[in-house]
């Protein structure tokens, strides 16, 4: 079952991809996406999953029923993981197995009979962005100056041109969430390999590790309610992806974890699930 949902998920994200649109580029200025009758925001690849739809709230089939209303839109599937229990044979040891499920939502804007809740903006996205940064544990050294922005491994620092170097607020903030988000690979952090095994530009690895950190910095930017200011969507960059996607589904799944792992450390909730 578990290799037939990835297949689902990534088909779904390679069909947008194909239609000009990349998911983690996504700008949720009104709030990320979360349940209607439990407030909970989805996390991982599901945000990616449900950025089409353009809603703020979600509810599930049998919430539309218990509420009293009818649905009248197409659903988006979400993950989640399963934990089944199996012996060993040979050593009658108890293993906890997880598989890949998945399960439909529907936005509250196409449910009639359901009021669709006005969207939470945020007072001060700024404030909340400072403070992001600020809080983040065990930050690595910030310095400003220079034309470029990076993270250096080696040196456990982040070099951020100066905000006046920007056309934005909201692309100061963007960058800076992407490189505090490769900070966390550090290998006194999540010793992630994308960064703690770092290899040179172009390589798989590299390419991995810059979709987490773009994952990453759009999660962290719909947390705050700036809007995510990113590079264009080339031609050439939409192609790679497709390619990399269909010669492995369980890329986006995984890396989608990894995003959001790096986004619970950076807020401090690293005992939550990735997925």
């Amino acid at each position: 079952m578990s290799v037939k949902v990835y297949q689902i998920i990534t088909d779904r994200i390679i069909r947008q991809l194909e239609e000009g649109v990349v998911p983690w580029r996504k700008e949720w200025q009104a709030g990320l996406p979360k349940n209607l009758v439990s407030g909970k925001e989805y996390r991982g690849i599901n945000l990616m999953l449900l950025a089409e739809a353009n809603c703020e709230y979600f509810v599930t089939k049998k919430q539309v029923s218990s509420l009293g209303g009818r649905i009248r839109c197409k659903g988006y599937p979400v993950i989640y993981w399963n934990i089944i229990e199996k012996e060993d044979p040979e050593t009658g040891e108890i293993r906890s197995i997880p598989f890949l499920r998945y399960y439909r939502v529907y936005p509250v804007s196409g449910v009639e009979g359901i009021e669709d809740p006005e969207c939470n903006n945020r007072d001060n996205p700024v404030d909340a962005a400072e403070q992001v940064i600020e809080g983040m544990p065990d930050r690595p050294v910030i310095e400003y100056g220079g034309d470029r922005a990076c993270y250096i491994p080696a040196r456990d620092m982040i070099r951020l041109p100066a905000r006046s170097s920007f056309y934005s607020i909201e692309g100061f903030y963007s960058t800076a969430f992407h490189e505090l988000v490769h900070s966390t690979g550090h290998a006194s952090r999540l010793n992630r390999k994308g960064i703690a095994e770092l290899e040179g530009y172009g390589t798989h690895s590299y390419s991995e590790e810059e979709l987490v950190a773009e994952m990453g910095a759009a999660f962290l930017s719909g947390h705050c309610g700036i809007l995510n200011q990113t590079l264009e969507n080339s031609a050439v960059y939409i192609s790679h992806w497709i390619g990399a996607l269909k010669a492995d589904p369980k890329l986006i799944v995984q890396i989608g974890a990894q995003a959001q792992k790096a986004v619970d450390y950076i807020l401090g909730a690293t005992d939550k699930d990735p997925g």
